[in-house]
């Protein structure tokens, strides 16, 4: 009787952790936005929940967190509020469970919310100024310029500037709100792009590039009217030294039959001379 007993109460056992644990438990964070994912095992029951707990390394104490204690699959769990110390490390893991039964636990890989996040570009627009170009950086919604708790990351912007008509490159960086760009051609189109930089994190992403003229570029029709005014003095040009090449040719060219007619003449001359006198 006792063996079918412990038998019992090891199948009960067997039931009330039978549920499959959760898979690919995980933190992703831009922005300071800290999002934790997971995926639910293909045989997890369709009415199973799952809870989350926080663990900060320097306490030996899981938490867990009350907005994500009953979560459905798919569902996503915001961490932001609650991994506060940036320079701490810390560990999430999920559990699912329903009525007399849980899964194991599924822990994710330690994460650090300074060093784990990823800088996002900000928002900004560009414009002329004869030589040069004028950056303004505004603050976005999540922008990392005005983030409180982003002052520990140390940002700086490194900007990338290319000029369109032969893709010529150079960078340059700087902190400033508004960022004027000189020496550039005026009257010629260059394009930039921001990428906030930092010592402690290199997951950073450049924003899109945005472009503007330094100064208005020349209308059409004056572009046509120069064009057309090279062109004819081109053509002048070329008509002016073809004549003198031309007429070079052609004094050379007459110029042995000169010499053979005048010499044809003298002989001619003293060979009736000489007749007239033999007559005499």
């Amino acid at each position: 009787m006792g063996l079918w007993t412990l038998l019992l109460l090891l199948l009960l056992l067997a039931v009330c952790v039978s549920l499959p644990a959760p898979a690919n438990v995980s933190i992703t964070s831009y922005n300071m936005e800290h999002i934790l994912r997971f995926w639910p095992d293909l045989r997890t029951p369709p009415d199973a929940r799952f809870t989350v707990q926080i663990h900060r390394t320097r306490k030996q104490q899981w938490k867990t967190v009350a907005e994500c204690a009953e979560l459905t699959a798919g569902q996503t769990c915001n961490l932001t509020s609650k991994l506060k110390d940036t320079f701490g490390y810390y560990v999430a893991r999920v559990q699912a469970f329903r009525t007399n039964q849980t899964s194991s636990w599924t822990t994710s890989n330690l994460f650090h919310p300074l060093a784990d996040t990823v800088l996002g570009p900000p928002e900004f627009s560009v414009s002329g100024c004869g030589n040069c170009l004028v950056l303004q950086v505004r603050d976005a919604p999540g922008s990392l310029l005005y983030r409180e708790e982003l002052k520990d990351l140390h940002t700086e912007m490194e900007l990338n500037v290319r000029r369109t008509r032969d893709g010529a490159e150079f960078k340059l960086k700087s902190h400033q709100q508004e960022i004027v760009i000189s020496y550039l051609q005026p009257g010629v189109e260059y394009c930039v792009s921001i990428t906030f930089m930092s010592f402690i994190n290199r997951n950073s992403v450049p924003s899109e590039y945005r472009c503007a003229f330094t100064s208005p570029p020349p209308p059409q029709h004056t572009l046509f009217l120069v064009l057309g005014l090279l062109g004819g003095v081109t053509l002048l040009l070329v008509i002016v030294v073809g004549r003198f090449i031309f007429s070079r040719k052609v004094k050379n060219l007459h110029l042995p039959y000169m010499k053979f007619s005048s010499q044809s003449y003298t002989c001619l001359k003293s060979s009736l001379t000489e007749e007239d006198g033999v007559t005499t």
